[in-house]
């Protein structure tokens, strides 16, 4: 069992911690004023309001990303270190020796990663933690977000790919792995601060894929994405999110502001759960299957809750 974290959590001078809220709330807002501004852009293009000139400058920013593709970089990746600062994160890999050494020689996986949140504010600071893993694992997002413009080069730099079937397909036919957030946008509306509910129980689309392809899957645990961002849970809207793959709602955290609350973000990832390669599983196979990887789900939240303080009174839900 590996453990990584900040060893000098406890001393956060107050610049480094502004720098890293700062940082981090970036994401937050963006995620807020992107969609009214991608949308007052085009109707402003349209209405060539107020001259042709100034409505192309106006939606400059958003020309420029349609014709740009996302691009991860370390670099661009350790410029976000402050938010290390701001955030005390710890990650766990109970068999990351045996994971890795696999890998590197050729075996995909796919690590399935619970629950999403608002924005995985634990798999970003992960990533901004360990740059060079984030560029050998990508992660896979909703075609969605991959096609918004400057969204998809705001969070294209933790190297996203494309959810779909078919590019999975295609990176593990590389012998590539991939982490995916299986709840995905559904499971944003059941965060809470006072209980764990898990979008999971009939997402059993990802081990039908596993069994196929010959790949194991890896459960990921990310605590503390529920709790730094609070939702404002809507049907109406959580069923329009589903359709668009993408979250319409309203968030707040720290000071009731789109501002991360600055809580202990713990990361876990646990041993692979051991899948064969069924090339035409039955559906027998599928929910065996499925029943092992909830039960390594639930293992994990229970062994691990008290390590974060929001979570040791909360219970695990599995809808």
């Amino acid at each position: 069992m590996c453990k990584t974290g900040n060893p000098n959590v406890s001393k956060k001078p107050l610049p480094q911690w502004l720098l890293g809220m700062t940082f981090a709330s970036v994401f937050t807002i963006a995620y807020l004023l992107i969609p009214p501004y991608l949308l007052s852009a085009t109707v402003a293009m349209i209405m060539r309001y107020p001259s042709t000139k100034s409505s192309i400058l106006y939606a400059s920013p958003m020309l420029i990303s349609i014709i740009t593709s996302p691009r991860s970089s370390i670099l661009t990746l350790r410029l976000l270190r402050p938010m290390l600062d701001y955030f005390d994160l710890e990650a766990i890999h109970l068999d990351e020796k045996n994971t890795r050494s696999q890998m590197a020689n050729g075996k995909s996986y796919l690590f399935a990663a619970q629950p999403h949140g608002v924005l995985s504010f634990v798999g970003m600071c992960a990533a901004v933690d360990k740059p060079e893993d984030t560029l050998i694992l990508p992660t896979a997002a909703a075609s969605a977000v991959l096609r918004t413009p400057l969204l998809k080069n705001l969070m294209g730099i933790f190297n996203l790919v494309d959810a779909s079937s078919s590019s999975l397909k295609r990176i593990f036919k590389r012998r590539g792995s991939v982490l995916i957030y299986i709840g995905g946008i559904a499971e944003l509306f059941k965060s809470s601060r006072r209980e764990e509910r898990l979008y999971l129980a009939n997402r059993k689309g990802f081990i039908k894929l596993a069994l196929r392809e010959g790949v194991d899957v890896v459960p990921v645990y990310l605590f503390g994405n529920t709790s730094v961002l609070s939702v404002l849970k809507n049907g109406m809207l959580a069923s329009l999110s589903r359709r668009l793959q993408a979250s319409l709602t309203v968030f707040w955290g720290k000071w009731y502001l789109p501002i991360p609350r600055d809580e202990k973000l713990l990361k876990v990832i646990g041993k692979p759960i051991g899948l064969p390669h069924i090339p035409e599983p039955t559906q027998e196979d599928i929910d065996k299957w499925h029943a092992v990887y909830c039960d390594e789900v639930k293992k994990i939240f229970e062994t691990y809750k008290e390590k974060v303080p929001m979570y040791k009174h909360k219970k695990l839900y599995i809808d």
